[in-house]
């Protein structure tokens, strides 16, 4: 039987985290200064691959389309309908939360970023830096990784890296997609990857704060009822 009250953020790695939350954004802080109000890729953009919109050709292309996808609304809404229907299926309802909230609150991130910064892409009209669909997706992966990662037995070690591998794998996979599509520069990728590890944690904390200090009014709200 799954704990309801289980912690969405292990108690266990807080203390990891947490370094890897600050050290991710000081880096979409000091990536934001850098390119700020540019308008053409920069050094490490020239050097990884310039974008352009045959950058990659089927079938991969078709790859990278299905990806960028899953980070547009339609697609979106389907993978985090999907994880939250699973959290609840697993009696996780802090898990459902953190799912959305965690996905809401990166891609608002990048969103206000994006217009912070003002740096774009093929015209003055298209703002790129973050990278929303990165963003998203490594904060979902984030998210469900922190659920997994909370299971009796499994240490701070295996846990802090099933999150962290899991972020990766699924930051690299679209941010190489939208580089591939030339929506982004790669130090967007970059940024909107580097957003989400610094939100997603917070936000989880954020989710067991909110929902220990919930239950604690229910509980003594019971207990003078009871008296």
């Amino acid at each position: 039987m799954a704990d309801r009250s289980a912690p969405v953020l292990p108690p266990s790695l807080r203390v990891p985290l947490g370094p890897v939350a600050a050290l991710a954004a000081l880096v979409v802080v000091v990536l934001g200064v850098l390119y700020a109000g540019h308008g053409e890729p920069g050094t490490v953009d020239r050097w990884v691959v310039r974008p352009t919109a045959d950058s990659v050709r089927p079938p991969w292309r078709y790859v990278a389309l299905a990806l960028d996808f899953l980070g547009e609304p339609v697609g979106a809404v389907m993978l985090v309908g999907a994880a939250v229907t699973g959290c609840l299926l697993l009696r996780r309802p802090r898990g459902a939360v953190l799912v959305v909230a965690g996905a809401g609150v990166a891609v608002g991130t990048a969103t206000l970023l994006k217009h912070v910064v003002g740096r774009t892409i093929h015209g003055p009209g298209n703002l790129s830096y973050p990278s929303g669909h990165t963003a998203f997706a490594t904060a979902l992966a984030c998210a469900v990784a922190l659920l997994a990662a909370g299971r009796p037995g499994l240490g701070r070690a295996a846990g802090a890296s099933l999150v962290l591998v899991s972020a990766l794998v699924a930051g690299a996979a679209m941010g190489w997609a939208e580089v591939a599509l030339s929506a982004h520069y790669p130090t967007d990728a970059l940024g909107g990857w580097c957003a989400a590890l610094a939100v997603t944690p917070a936000t989880a904390w954020l989710v067991d704060r909110t929902a220990d200090r919930l239950a604690g009014r229910t509980a003594g709200a019971g207990r003078r009822e009871g008296d």
